[in-house]
């Protein structure tokens, strides 16, 4: 195995242990074991379990924020962008549930971007500039930008954390009905949301 091979099996490794334990239920023996090495070389190549983790918290922040900005296309409507998020997030639970496992738990301090509060606040982050663009286009106050994306980010994000669990209904009738309370809110809900063509 090449050094890039043992270095990405390790990533896996450490991966799914992280998810099942935590960063602190998960120690460096275990992860030496199961890829079939001595400890040191886990050290070699990260250093430690801190090490490891930041890169499978890394990682998946990647893959999720890069989900978020292809699921919200610059120029599109405001219920477009909507749509495409809250489905961009709960693939990314239903594809790498592992990783948002990781991502969600309150975990260790060795990683600046561990927790659901940072996670929320990153994704709110990168919408927040999408949110600004479409506000600027349609003469809405900018400035609010960041307050809705907070808003709109912390509602998908901890629905998700719920559907982590429950896996019903399927992802895109939670996501309709996520954009149904924020596109309609509560005194104008429809009774049978769905989502536009783009998002079925």
């Amino acid at each position: 195995m090449t050094g890039k091979e043992r270095r990405e099996q390790l990533i896996e490794i450490g991966r799914a242990l992280f998810a099942e334990r935590g960063y602190d239920g998960t120690a460096v023996e275990e992860i030496a074991a199961q890829a079939g090495v001595s400890k040191p070389v886990v050290y070699e190549h990260f250093g430690g379990k801190e090490g490891l983790y930041a890169v499978v918290v890394d990682r998946e922040m990647t893959k999720l924020l890069q989900l978020v900005t292809e699921g919200m296309p610059s120029g599109a409507h405001y219920r477009q962008m909507l749509e495409g998020a809250a489905l961009a997030l709960l693939q990314y639970i239903e594809e790498s549930t592992d990783g948002f496992r990781i991502l969600v738990r309150d975990s260790h301090a060795a990683s600046g971007t561990g927790t659901f509060a940072s996670l929320i606040s990153d994704i709110a982050t990168h919408v927040e500039h999408l949110l600004g663009e479409a506000f600027d286009e349609h003469d809405y106050d900018g400035k609010l930008a960041p307050m809705y994306a907070q808003m709109l980010v912390g509602m998908v994000a901890m629905t998700g954390q719920w559907w982590l669990e429950v896996r019903k209904p399927k992802r895109e009738e939670v996501a309709a009905h996520v954009v149904n309370l924020a596109w309609n809110g509560l005194s104008h809900l429809e009774p049978r949301p769905r989502l536009g063509p783009s998002g079925s």
